[in-house]
């Protein structure tokens, strides 16, 4: 079925045969009469579109299964001259019986959910993005100096946004700006207690949150785009699947080129992993020192989607294994999902009864904590040090015996006195 907007085009292969069936239009109730007509051991093939997920659920109790392609894959396999809606129906049916259509997965209710809820965020933070730019336009457009203050559009921000000397209707767009931005504002707190709610009862979300420079919004958003790890087999599928993974040209006897990444996946998944790297390069950690030392080769630019990409990896070890990052801080963990927990609506605790998340004020904890990742940090420079000074005589990478070991796998010192610091926290939180 070659589906639009307002109606969809069926093509019927039976027997090595196709013929036409004729078109549906694009409502529930003419779908479901046009599932009635089919039997139980009929699949049905559809690409995928906006309506596509709604289309499956109509038609999947009529028929043994619905079969969503991918459109990009389809035009690569399948390139035709002559294009109409029967042909591409047609197209359809024949890879499909052949074997060769490329399918794509079917999320379930949840993570459908979850992913519209975050494109809805993502439209959300955008909008605002653009109403803001449209007001410092407006401040450069009449040679107004850069606002003192941190914030722009904070109260500070605002009463010296409002005694800047601007015409009359300047002044007017700002103030609807300003209230556009106040409505978007009420609309995201909104979004962000309903994904709070679904992260605190997926414990994949939590266990995201522990990775330092990965916040609600972007362990909600990855979470929404892999849906269940075990249909990537290895960190390199997840990878490929976020566009992260260099293109490759070879034929031949020659030698393969490595290109820029190929962005073919979820871009804003892709996105928010970026602004993660970014994040995670300013904190103390094996992280920062792997941004570093490809920083000083290749620039930040670069840097930023190599540590999008360690991370991509180290998010399919972490869910595929069942284990938190090593390396987290635990006092900020606990202020991550205590703050998740207020995001959802929960109630402030009141009285002298500590809870979880009150190590994080204990400036002890913190610093050493921050010692401790300090220290991970070196190890890695270390770890990697051998790489320069023991190459191969091939000219790739090699280390020493006694480096052949993972990132979690640093100094025996470091790891233990990490433990320890855990049991600290654990047991300040007790008392």
């Amino acid at each position: 079925m070659d589906i639009h907007r307002t109606f969809g085009e069926v093509v019927i292969w039976e027997n090595g045969l196709t013929r036409h069936g004729g078109r549906v239009d694009m409502t529930r109730t003419a779908l479901e009469g046009f599932g009635r007509q089919l039997l139980k051991t009929d699949e049905v093939v559809i690409e995928a579109t906006g309506n596509c997920m709604a289309v499956s659920r109509v038609l999947s109790p009529h028929v043994a299964r619905v079969v969503i392609a991918n459109p990009l894959q389809v035009k690569a396999i399948a390139h035709a001259h002559v294009k109409t809606d029967k042909v591409d129906a047609a197209t359809l049916a024949s890879l499909h019986a052949a074997g060769y259509l490329p399918e794509i997965w079917t999320p379930d209710a949840a993570t459908e959910r979850l992913r519209r809820l975050v494109a809805r965020r993502h439209q959300v933070v955008r909008h605002r993005t653009r109403i803001k730019n449209e007001v410092h336009a407006i401040l450069h457009a009449h040679l107004i100096p850069k606002c003192p203050h941190a914030d722009l559009f904070s109260r500070r921000g605002r009463d010296w946004l409002a005694r800047q000397p601007v015409p009359e209707d300047e002044r007017a767009a700002i103030a609807r700006h300003i209230r556009e931005l106040d409505r978007l504002g009420e609309d995201l707190a909104q979004l962000d207690q309903d994904i709070a709610q679904d992260a605190l009862e997926n414990e994949a979300i939590q266990r995201l949150v522990t990775i330092t420079g990965v916040n609600l919004a972007v362990a909600a958003g990855l979470m929404a785009a892999i849906g269940s790890i075990e249909r990537f087999s290895s960190a390199q599928k997840l990878v490929s699947y976020f566009g992260l993974n260099p293109r490759v040209r070879q034929s031949g006897l020659g030698a393969a080129h490595h290109g820029r990444i190929s962005k073919v996946g979820r871009s804003h998944a892709r996105a928010m992993l970026v602004e993660a790297a970014w994040a995670a390069a300013k904190a103390p950690g094996p992280l920062r020192a792997f941004f570093i030392r490809i920083r000083a080769r290749r620039g930040h630019q670069i840097a930023a989607v190599a540590v999008a990409r360690k991370l991509a990896t180290l998010c399919w070890h972490m869910l595929a294994k069942g284990e938190d990052y090593r390396w987290a801080r635990p006092s900020l963990v606990a202020y991550k999902l205590r703050a998740m927990e207020l995001a959802a609506g929960q109630p402030q605790k009141k009285g002298n009864r500590r809870g979880a998340s009150y190590a994080y004020n204990v400036k002890d904890i913190r610093h050493q904590e921050m010692k401790i990742v300090e220290q991970a940090e070196k190890s890695y420079e270390q770890f990697v040090s051998a790489w320069k000074s023991h190459p191969c005589g091939t000219g790739s990478r090699c280390a020493t015996a006694s480096n052949r070991q993972e990132l979690d796998g640093l100094p025996g010192d470091v790891s233990s006195r990490h433990a320890t610091l855990r049991h600290e926290v654990d047991r300040t939180m007790k008392e």
